[in-house]
């Protein structure tokens, strides 16, 4: 792009690519005149343009799934919009005679937009991006910088195509080795498993969720689901088990939900940790794994989804065939969100707007955000049920929970790295203290949002605040026994130097 800038003379460049799916184009490089803001890095770019990008961003079109920024907009909007849409190649003169130049961005800026050269970027036929040059420095841009521009927007193109197949070739390999990996740890359930379950009398129809499923279907999904979560100490079966039924408590009690939402949370509950191996994300981010080489954000969270569709497609296992292909979609999409969600990371944001909605008392059960949000709050409380269990189950799984903890502290030490606090197992003593700062801080936030919306959700506030009270106590009492210690062995000290002194003095009489 620096190549083409000085080759046509202009004062600044950006490239943008076409996303078919959302029909939009999206820039990564935008106004490279400016080298400090070159590739999105200062978060006043999206204000610096020139004149093609609305300064009303929607955060959601900022940051793309692997976290990096780019700037969004409508394929048919401004300038590069026309050309991503119709393929012609623009030479503009006066951009302010032009009816199709957005001239919003100059006038909050200062910047003055007078000529854009604007060339699609072409591979087999197809638009997949447009480059885009503003304000030759000399005059107006001419017929011979549209040529040698043409000739770089194909060679842009042919960049841009080999750029792709190797990420795809990136991609495919580490999903391979995770493929290998995970064919290599499990295995659906066998035939005895699913003769033993059958023999269990079930109701045959379930009248609020009537999804018309086959029954072999469902055990063999069941009891796939259950193998194909490994044997650590917390996220297991046991506890994948726990949150769908906390889920399927808060469905039965409450009427919020369609059909389709309500089977796609408790699928998404009880499919929530598949395949998860007793370490977070930012484990397998430090420690390069395969899994955070094919995903950035989100790592475990995308792999539990993916390991849901793997279970899915698995013969004798798609509990959704007789759904048709669009209500198929909206299922799967909602377990994606839904899983994904379980993601603290996301708690904090989701909490962050579903809060400002209801404070500003715009809520509506009709919005489709609004119900997205309020699944995401749901599926977290789900996840987080144990801190509002009776506190013998509470201080139970604490103890798993910390012993999971441990052995990824302990996995780090042996890699070089110092875990956190909570991963530490030389500072087990701070246990109750940082349960308090957990459950104060996430636990109870979340159920007293989430009874906003749902006031089912009250009485696990109440519980969860009640637990916390109990570990409270314990951290203080650990406070009041470890100052006491400390005072027991100050006065041991002072003692044992006064008897010295004494001593001292009597040898000297």
């Amino acid at each position: 792009m620096n190549f083409a800038q000085k080759l046509v003379d202009a004062d600044r460049a950006s490239l943008f690519l076409v996303d078919n799916k959302t029909q939009e184009i999206y820039a990564r490089i935008f106004d490279i005149s400016q080298p400090e803001q070159n590739n999105l890095n200062n978060e006043n770019n999206s204000q610096n343009g020139n004149g093609e990008i609305s300064p009303q961003l929607n955060p959601a079109h900022v940051y793309n799934q692997d976290g990096q920024k780019e700037i969004h907009f409508p394929i048919g909007k401004g300038i590069a919009g026309h050309v991503a849409l119709t393929g012609e190649s623009l030479n503009i003169t006066n951009a302010y005679a032009d009816e199709r130049f957005n001239r919003e961005i100059d006038s909050l800026t200062g910047y003055h937009t007078q000529s854009i050269l604007c060339m699609p970027i072409f591979i087999r036929g197809n638009i997949i991006g447009v480059v885009q040059m503003v304000n030759k420095r000399n005059g107006v841009f001419t017929q011979v910088d549209e040529e040698a521009f043409e000739t770089f927007a194909v060679y842009c193109g042919l960049a841009l195509h080999h750029a792709k197949l190797y990420e795809k070739i990136r991609r495919s390999e580490q999903k391979h080795k995770v493929a290998l990996e995970v064919l290599a740890y499990h295995s659906v359930c066998n035939r005895d498993e699913v003769n033993k379950l059958k023999k269990v009398k079930v109701k045959e129809t379930i009248p609020e969720l009537d999804l018309s499923y086959d029954c072999d279907d469902l055990i063999r999904f069941v009891l796939t689901v259950r193998k194909n979560y490994r044997k650590v100490p917390y996220h297991n079966w046991t506890h994948g088990w726990t949150v769908a039924h906390a889920m399927f408590v808060f469905l039965r009690q409450t009427s919020i939900f369609q059909p389709l939402e309500a089977i796609a949370l408790f699928m998404a509950s009880i499919c929530h940790d598949l395949d998860h191996r007793g370490k977070n994300n930012q484990y397998m981010k430090n420690m390069s794994t395969p899994l955070a080489n094919i995903y950035s954000t989100s790592v475990m969270e995308h792999h539990h989804f993916n390991q849901t569709v793997t279970i899915l497609q698995q013969d004798g296992h798609n509990v959704l065939k007789s759904l048709n292909s669009s209500d198929y979609k909206k299922i799967l999409s909602t377990i994606r969100h839904c899983i994904l969600a379980t993601d603290l990371a996301l708690f904090f944001p989701n909490k962050a707007q579903l809060s400002a909605i209801i404070k500003e008392g715009i809520f509506s059960w009709d919005d489709t955000k609004h119900r997205n949000l309020v699944q995401a709050i749901l599926m977290t409380a789900c996840d987080l049920i144990a801190t509002a269990k009776p506190w013998q189950v509470q201080t139970e799984t604490v103890k798993v929970i910390f012993e999971e903890f441990y052995e990824q502290g302990d996995a780090e030490r042996m890699n070089g790295r110092e875990p956190i606090a909570m991963m530490d197992r030389m500072r087990a003593h701070e246990l109750p203290q940082m349960q308090v700062g957990f459950m104060r801080g996430i636990c109870i936030p979340c159920y007293e949002l989430l009874a906003d919306v749902i006031p089912e959700a009250e009485k696990l506030r109440e519980r969860s605040k009640c637990n916390a009270n109990k570990w409270e106590e314990m951290s203080e009492e650990q406070k009041r026994v470890r100052n006491n210690e400390v005072i027991n062995t100050e006065l041991t000290r002072k003692m044992a130097e006064e008897e010295e002194e004494e001593t001292a003095l009597g040898n000297g009489d």
